[in-house]
């Protein structure tokens, strides 16, 4: 049979909601009918999406891979329909902090003085992809390994780490910290887009504490207000200055790589020239 885009709908309705009864509701179908659609949907991918043996529906390995392509998917196909966009193509450019950091005014003002007919937007998005996996952005500048699937990636640049921490804090006297002075102290994880994780340090030497949060604002509070250090990259200064906060260098850990990624497959026909682009402004930056 034909899948349609209301096969989409219906999974990812059921894949949010965990539940056939409420999705079938939000939906404004019957049971059976959302049911039987994604029967048919599991069909035609000969595979089973959802694990239907507990109360609460959960995501079969398939289905949380399926899963990002059937959002993607979906965006898509609004992105073309939207008819704002038969007057241009807006090319999106999804970031979790920081962007290009200090490079980021001269790639927007570069791209608006040598492709003014194509609107490039940086659009921040608190997602370990910045929405790429999503289809909320064509392309993203993303910090660290990137291991989802479907995605082709191109080093940019690597930025060194630092410490952030409260302007009281003891280690502001340091000129240079290490990863045994940070561990002393409770450390601020940025669980979704993070770049910092336990295994930054040996598994024997390993801070006592954490307090986890789920986006940049969260973690630069609970730094500013006290309540613990972080680990950032180079870029983060110069985007995040707050009286409360000081920056000092990381002298024992590697640096973290800045990769252009992308999506598999077809994509925005000017992704090439946003890459070519990035490498020039990074260029002229060493100059």
């Amino acid at each position: 049979m034909t899948i349609e885009l209301r096969h989409l709908r219906a999974f990812l309705a059921i894949a949010d909601e965990g539940n056939v009864t409420r999705a079938a509701a939000r939906l404004h179908l019957s049971q059976p009918a959302l049911s039987r659609t994604l029967r048919q949907l599991e069909d035609h991918l000969a595979a089973r999406l959802v694990d239907r043996s507990t109360h609460h529906l959960e995501l079969t390995a398939e289905g949380h891979t399926f899963r990002d392509k059937a959002r993607a998917a979906l965006a898509a196909v609004e992105t073309a329909l939207d008819p704002g966009g038969l007057k241009s193509w807006p090319l999106r450019l999804g970031h979790t902090w920081a962007a290009l950091g200090d490079h980021t005014i001269p790639l927007l003002r570069r791209w608006d003085e040598t492709r003014p007919g194509i609107p490039l937007e940086l659009l921040r998005v608190d997602d370990r992809t910045a929405g790429l996996t999503q289809g909320k952005v064509d392309a993203a500048l993303l910090r660290g390994a990137v291991t989802s699937p479907g995605l082709r990636t191109q080093l940019l640049l690597s930025e060194e780490r630092v410490v952030v921490m409260p302007a009281d804090s003891p280690l502001a006297a340091l000129p240079r910290v290490t990863l045994a002075d940070v561990a002393a102290h409770r450390i601020a994880l940025n669980t979704v887009s993070g770049t910092t994780t336990m295994d930054l340090w040996p598994p024997t030497a390993r801070p006592v504490a954490t307090v986890d949060v789920t986006n940049t604002d969260e973690w630069l509070i609970a730094i500013a207000a006290g309540r613990a250090v972080g680990i950032s990259t180079s870029a983060t200064p110069s985007n995040h200055t707050h009286p409360a906060l000081v920056y000092r260098p990381l002298a024992d850990a590697p640096p973290v790589p800045v990769v252009l990624a992308w999506r598999e497959g077809l994509g925005h026909p000017a992704l090439p020239d946003l890459l070519a682009l990035a490498h020039e402004v990074l260029a002229a930056g060493k100059g």
